[in-house]
This record gives structure tokens, sequence and C-alpha cells, in this order.
């Protein structure tokens, strides 16, 4: 066999291989000795069924194994011996000639085949122990507890029926219908709709129409939706609600006290309290970790410099495109909208999408010189929390995840990066900056956009 390298340009490779007819020949007469003994032909002695008659039987399908196993083994251990990794499964390319292909097929002509690849860069990891983060924390005061504490109050609010004119706070009852253009639209109607006035759960301008109404009155309540309303074919238009108020019900009193707490399944308001405040500082920690994360990445990639692998930045961006066309789209956006143009859009995606394919390659080779690894068991516990997402159908979620080797490796690949990204923590400067949660919001935001 002869293996000639015919392309080094970048990353990409091809090498032309050449297995003489003498050794597909060789292989082929060693596959049959291998299976005669195994093959019943009626006529025929079990195992003696002549190698002739098992070669014009099989021959074409198990030189069609052999060239497979060639090609599979040959792309192998040449890449080994080269030092080569390659960025994405190799194509390979053979004789499109019908003569020449049956001549192969039938041991009578050299197997000649080029293997095309891109290889995966060598990455040189930078010293990262110079390197400083920023890590902006919020400290939970008790004013946001007991704001937090409020609105879960306001949630379980208990209300009683009020004769009498609906004003701001109170909850209205009504059955409505909505109307654009004198067609009912889909969503728009409820026989019992619950309504705390004041509270701007409806679309503005709708609430403030129902003051001042009583139990019986009907009314017809006129509104926009607003221009970037979710539902495409309801933003920006005008509508019509026919209203019924079947019941006016006036706000109860709310005891914030131990049994409240017990009513919601909490022990204690003291022990509710220290829950809410967990809760909050876990959000924060979330935020939090969300900006650490970015600015370590876009250190770790100012610090590494080096040329992606075509194919597989072109994979990524066409991973980001699909999805920006296809959010676009469904806002009933255009490049125009966004104050720019498909070609210079379609320029600062591919920048992105290079920064993640490097980003990805470098963080892969720090995890495996480090031996960093995703265990069986925190893969398990990523499939399930994916599954929860879907209540009802978690068995069919979990099957997928499990026999879908794609899948399961969206599920890997997150929990692998998480893992050196706090390895790398741990060996960068990390300093606390005390922030208001205004101040992290909006550097998360900026980070987001």
């Amino acid at each position: 066999m002869q293996v000639t390298e015919t392309l080094s340009e970048g990353l990409k490779r091809e090498l032309n291989v050449v297995v003489p007819a003498s050794d597909l020949e060789a292989k082929l007469v060693a596959k049959i000795d291998e299976i005669k003994g195994q093959i019943r032909i009626n006529g025929f002695r079990p195992g003696k069924v002549p190698a002739s008659h098992v070669r014009k039987l099989h021959g074409k399908a198990l030189m069609g194994e052999i060239i497979q196993e060639l090609i599979n083994e040959t792309t192998r251990t040449t890449l080994e011996e080269r030092n080569e990794k390659s960025a994405m499964q190799p194509q390979y390319k053979l004789t499109e000639d019908e003569a020449e292909a049956a001549k192969i097929m039938d041991g009578q002509a050299d197997l000649d085949f080029t293997i095309i690849y891109e290889v995966l860069p060598t990455i040189e990891v930078a010293d990262v122990s110079g390197v400083e983060v920023e890590r902006p924390v919020v400290d939970v005061e008790d004013s946001e507890v007991e704001e937090r504490l409020g609105q879960i109050a306001e949630s379980s609010r208990p209300f009683e029926t009020k004769e009498g004119k609906a004003e701001n706070g109170d909850r209205v009852v009504m059955s409505y219908l909505g109307k654009i253009d004198g067609e009912a639209f889909e969503g728009g109607a409820d026989e019992n709709g619950q309504l705390v006035l004041g509270s701007g759960q409806f679309i503005p301008g709708f609430e403030e129409q129902l003051v001042g109404l009583a139990a019986g009155d009907e009314t017809v309540v006129k509104v926009k939706f607003p221009e970037e309303y979710g539902a495409e074919h309801l933003a920006g238009k005008d509508a019509e609600f026919e209203v019924t108020v079947k019941e006016v019900q006036a706000p109860g009193e709310l005891e914030l006290d131990d049994e409240f707490a017990t009513k919601l399944g909490i022990e204690s308001l003291d022990k509710l309290k220290e829950l809410i405040k967990d809760q909050i500082v876990s959000q924060y920690g979330q935020m939090t970790r969300q900006r650490v994360k970015r600015q370590l990445l876009d250190k770790m990639d100012e610090l590494h410099q080096f040329e992606v692998p075509p194919t597989l930045l072109e994979q990524e961006f066409e991973n980001i495109w699909r999805q920006v066309t296809a959010e676009m789209n469904e806002a009933g956006k255009t490049f125009e909208d966004e104050d720019t143009t498909e070609d210079k859009a379609k320029e600062e995606y591919k920048t992105i999408a290079e920064r993640r394919v490097r980003l990805g390659l470098v963080l892969s080779e720090i995890g495996e010189k480090n031996e960093i690894t995703v265990s069986d068991e925190e893969v398990q516990r990523g499939i399930m929390q994916r599954a929860q997402q879907f209540p009802g159908q978690e068995r069919q979620v979990f099957e997928y995840y499990t026999k879908t080797p794609e899948a399961l490796a969206s599920i890997r690949a997150p929990i692998f990066e998480e893992k050196v990204v706090d390895y790398l923590l741990e060996l960068v400067k990390v300093e606390d900056k005390t922030v208001t949660k205004e101040e992290l919001e909006k550097m998360v935001t900026e980070d987001e956009e």
C-alpha cells in the first residue's frame, strides 16, 4: 500500500492511497476461506462449498466489506502515523468510472482513493496565572427579601365579593371576547377571566376601562396591541373586547405570620424568609457566574489566536445563522429593522462562530491535558434535568437522549465546558467587587447583547 500527500494547505489535507490489486485479491481469498465453512447451500455438504462457488455468489459483497474496512483502517493508522487529528469525519474520493470500479470489485485493479480532511490545529495553551477577572457580588438586603415576600403574599391574597363599582386593587371576574376587524381571534376569549385592576397584566389600556363597572355591567373595551407583542398576527392591531362583568371582589386582609407560611408548606415565617433569601442569592449567583465566565472566555480568546478548521467554522456559522433567521422570521423583522444588512450581519456572525469554534478547541485541549472528564452520573443528571422540562414525556425524552449519540453529546458538552471553566477559575486571579442588583443586571444584559 502506498500513501502520498497530495495537498497540505493550511489545515486542509489530501492523501492519495493505492492498494495493489494483489493485496485485494489476497484479502478476498482469505475472507472466502474464513466463511466458506459457515455457508449453507443446497446440494453441498456443510463446510464443502467450493471457494469458487462462494466467490461467484458473494464475491462482490465481500470485496465491498474489504474495501470499507481498508479505507477505515488506513485512515486511522495513517493519521496516527502522521500525528494528526481530523477535525471532522474525513471524506473519500473513489473512481467514478464504472468499468474500473468493476475491476476493483473483481480484484483485478488497484484500489485508488483519496482521503480528504482538515486537521485540528496544534494548540499551545497559554499561561493563565496572570489573568485577572472581576466577580460582581450583590449583597442581598433584608428589604429585598421583604419585597419578594410581599410579591408572594399578593399572589396568595384572598378576595371577597363586594357590592358596587370596581376600583384599582379590586379583582374583576369577567367573560370577554376579543375581535379584530369584527372577527374573533384565537386566544382572545375567556368565560371566567380574573384580573386585578392596576396589576398591568393585560394589554395597556384594558384595565383602566374596567374601573367603575359593577357586576352585571357590559362594555366594549377598545385597545391596541403593542407593536412588539409576542403574537405576530396581533402585534400593532386595534382590537375590541366585548366584556361582561360577572363579579367584583375586594382584596382581603393578609397577615404575614407563621400561619401564612404554613399554608405555603413552610414551617415558619422566618424559614420562609430564609428560603426566599437563598433563592435570591442563587439567582444573583447564576448572573455572577455568567459575567465571570464571559470575562474568562474573553481573556482566553485574546490569548489564543490560531486558524480554525474551515468546515467546523462553516458548520457553526450555519447553526447560528439558522437560529438568527428563524427568530427574525418569527418576529417579522428584517435586517433593515436592525439597522444593518444581511451581508454585514453574516460577517458579524461569522466572527462569533469563529470565536466559538476557537474557544471550544481551547477548552477541549485544556480538558484533555488535565484529564477533566464527565462522569456517567453527571450525564444522567443532565438528562433528567432536560426531561423535567417536558412534564408527562419524561420517559420518551430520557430514551431519546440515551439512544441518540448526537443528543447525548449535547448534554455532555456543556457539563464538560463548565468543569473546564471551574478548573481555569482556580488558576486565574478573581477579585470580588460589590455591586447593586441593577449594575449586575446591566452587565449581564450587555454581555447577552
